[in-house]
């Protein structure tokens, strides 16, 4: 792969774990996780004025992977498929990608429920940090999280995010203008031990 930025394009493991670029096959497997996982997922996710079942199609993928690859080449985002074992299991992404003085990223993701519990989010979450804190040659990453999501707060605390804020009325989402906590990590707190080194162990392979 030819490096169009630092540290991107990449494919990023742990153990059953894999973080990689999308591409145009995932439209189908990504489009029914989606639709499987409304009820799980759609209290997290921002407003928007189309349904679930077509903001989740696989034609609305192709065309968010469109400009999902047009943010990575000018390096403002970086884009990832969470895959554990051979299944596609959800995304997450360094978004709003700073450089100059500030060099900050911010981070989110989702996880199908059918595998959720099994420490793939944060490892997820770690493997994207440490590399953003290298690899991008960013100075700080930040997660904001509604104080009402405990599944995502977990995930931040197994890692030892700081707990930087706290924003009132920050995202508009599900319908409303939400309040978030906001959780950060600068490459100076890593100190030079990875993040994933925090997790007690890593996700179990799928049997």
């Amino acid at each position: 792969m030819v490096a169009l930025h630092p540290g991107w394009p990449a494919v990023l493991t742990a153990g059953p774990v894999t973080l990689r670029p999308p591409k145009r096959s995932d439209a189908g497997p990504w489009s029914r996780s989606r639709i499987a996982n409304a009820a799980w997922l759609a209290p997290w996710e921002p407003t928007s004025s189309q349904g679930w079942q077509e903001r989740n199609s696989a034609a609305e993928f192709r065309r968010t992977m469109s400009r999902m690859r047009s943010a990575a080449r000018v390096g403002s985002m970086l884009p990832f498929m969470i895959v554990y074992g051979d299944q596609l299991v959800g995304q997450m992404s360094a978004s709003n990608i700073i450089r100059g003085a500030l060099r900050s990223c911010s981070i989110g993701y989702w996880v199908d429920y059918r595998v959720a519990g099994r420490g793939i989010a944060p490892t997820s979450l770690a493997l994207i940090i440490d590399h953003c804190l290298t690899e991008v040659r960013l100075h700080r990453v930040e997660v904001n999280i509604r104080p009402e999501n405990h599944a995502s707060l977990r995930v931040v605390e197994k890692l030892g995010l700081r707990r930087e804020g706290y924003h009132e009325r920050f995202l508009d989402i599900d319908g409303a203008w939400r309040d978030h906590l906001s959780f950060a990590i600068t490459a100076d707190e890593r100190l030079d031990a990875p993040v994933l080194s925090r997790l007690s162990a890593l996700p179990v392979p799928p049997g």
